[in-house]
This record gives C-alpha cells, structure tokens and sequence, in this order.
C-alpha cells in the first residue's frame, strides 16, 4: 500500500515516513499543496496524509483539487482545532482530520481504519488481532488479553504493547519508543518508559520477575519476543 505525506514540516514528514514504512507501506512525501495534487495524478497512492498549513497551495485547496479527478482517502493534518476548521476540511473533501501534536499510533489507526473502509488490501491478522503466545490484542476494540484473560491496561500501555507485537524480535531503544509512542504529544522523562514495561509485564507475564515476552536487552533497550 502506497502513501502519500505532504507537509512543508520537515522533521515530522520524516517521523511519519520511518513509522509507516517500519508497517511495510510504501511511502512518498511532499511538501506542499501543488505538489500533492501532481503526485496523486502521476503515483495514485493509496491514501493520502495532508498539511492544511502549507506554502504555494494550502492544503485545503489542494484536497478540493485532488476531489476533482481522485476518490483517494484523505487524512487532514492541523495545529487548530476548532470544529469550523474541520468542518471546513470535510467540505472540501477530507476523510479524516488529526489535530497537531498527535499520537503516530492514533494516525496508523486512523489509516487502517480508512484502508478497510476504502476497500484496501492490507494485510491484517484475521479478525483484526494480533496474537503471539498468550498474549492477543483486539485492535478494534483496544483490549489485552493474557491466556485469554482480559488485562487491564491504559490507552499509553496499549500503544506500547501493540507497537512492540507489531515488530517482534526487534530491540527498541527507550529513547526511540519516547519518539515513537509519545512522539508528538510532548516529551516525557525517560524513565516513563521503564514504568509503562514495568507495568505490562505485571499485566500480561505470568511470571514478571521472569518475563517469557517483554524482553530487555541490556544496555539497549526493550523488545517483543516471538
């Protein structure tokens, strides 16, 4: 699945590009409105993630532009949030609108969830889980089960469980989960992420003073093992 990301913020394109292509999608980037329409005609790209905000053609401009030739699902991207600006975002035909700093794991959702209601291909766990030994996600519902048994984890304990499943066997550093999972929101002590592992392996291993999934590579980080 192609994506196309089109924001004249350089650093959070380049945020947005590492984290959908770690999911396996193909991913093209722009930096402003003219340069979205050109390449939703010449790449066709699969979903389309949209700055409102930007120089040459605001984005706003640009998804009217884009609704002229193209069905296209569109994700709007913006620092207000007021429901006129959203309101004015689905006028011109946004699907979906993320109000800046957002959650990158809200955002994966938000495109999973438009995929699938588009029609798209992209590969998921039947049933729309993810399960690796004891432990199973219902991605829709946002529960955490352990041997079957529901855990009751918070929205941040999700998130983490879900991206360290997502990519097993592949060592985070704690610095790079903090990018990852608290990415835009603001940037937390260090340490935040030792206590969300701390509380998951209470959650979800049977044994935490041995855990057999939440994994620590001494010296890096942490990682899922599968």
């Amino acid at each position: 699945m192609k994506i196309l990301v089109v924001d004249d913020e350089a650093l959070l394109v380049k945020g947005i590009r590492f984290n959908l292509q770690n999911e396996g999608y193909e991913v093209i980037t722009g930096s402003d409105g003219l340069e979205a329409v050109q390449a939703v005609r010449e790449q066709h790209p699969d979903l389309v993630i949209l700055d409102v905000m930007m120089p040459n053609m605001d984005g706003l401009t640009a998804c009217e532009k884009i609704r002229e030739f193209s069905d296209v699902p569109i994700i709007m991207l913006t620092a207000k949030a007021e429901d006129m600006d959203k309101l004015m975002g689905f006028d011109h035909g946004a699907d979906d609108y993320l109000t800046k700093p957002f959650n990158i794991l809200e955002l994966k959702a938000r495109i999973r969830a438009l995929l699938r209601r588009a029609g798209g291909s992209e590969k998921k766990q039947a049933g729309n889980t993810l399960t690796i030994g004891s432990i199973a996600l219902d991605l829709d519902a946002r529960n955490a089960y352990r041997s079957g048994q529901l855990a009751d984890l918070t929205a941040k304990e999700f998130d983490v469980i879900e991206f360290l499943m997502r990519n097993p066997n592949r060592v985070y550093s704690r610095e790079a989960l903090l990018d990852t999972i608290w990415a835009y929101e603001y940037r937390s002590d260090i340490r935040t992420v030792d206590v969300h592992i701390r509380r998951l392996r209470e959650k979800l291993e049977e044994n935490p003073a041995e855990p057999k999934y939440i994994m620590t590579k001494w010296g890096v980080g942490y990682y899922f093992r599968k």
